[in-house]
């Protein structure tokens, strides 16, 4: 991550009753993260109307930013992670948006950047109609480690 100029943030608190990651077996779950940057959303809005497709994407980046800092917290180091498994990213979107894979390439490709062959997932991304907070993204993370 330093080679790439990249520090992960203080792990996000909480927005209500739940725990940023949680460790079963050799799999450890986020939580959705929002793009929150110091307790603070990035932007809010609807991707497509609100917030662009391209803020989006920085906010995707920023949510799987959050996702790795929650991981770091739970199992000690990030060089701990042997693969990403799954990420699930949910997008506010507009009526008539339908560029959410797009949107959720901020967080696939940062993994990619990181983790290399290791960083390659399976993916899910989802329009939804509205995200706590009003956040335009919110992306959960599963990674197995050692």
């Amino acid at each position: 991550m330093a080679e790439l100029g990249i520090a992960l943030p203080p792990v996000a608190k909480p927005v209500a009753a739940y725990v940023p990651a949680v460790v079963s077996g050799h799999l450890v779950f986020t939580s959705g993260q929002l793009p929150m940057v110091d307790g603070q959303l990035l932007r809010t809005g609807l991707v497509g109307t609100e917030v662009s497709a391209d803020e989006a994407h920085a906010d995707a980046r920023q949510c799987i930013l959050n996702a790795l800092a929650a991981i770091d917290a739970e199992i000690g180091s990030l060089d701990r992670i042997t693969r990403i498994v799954k990420v699930t990213g949910f997008v506010a979107s507009a009526a008539g948006f339908s560029g959410q894979p797009g949107v959720v390439n901020g967080a696939s490709e940062l993994l990619g950047e990181l983790f290399g062959d290791a960083g390659i997932h399976a993916r899910s991304a989802v329009g939804v109609a509205e995200l706590p907070l009003h956040a335009p993204v919110e992306i959960e993370l599963i990674a197995e480690f050692a």
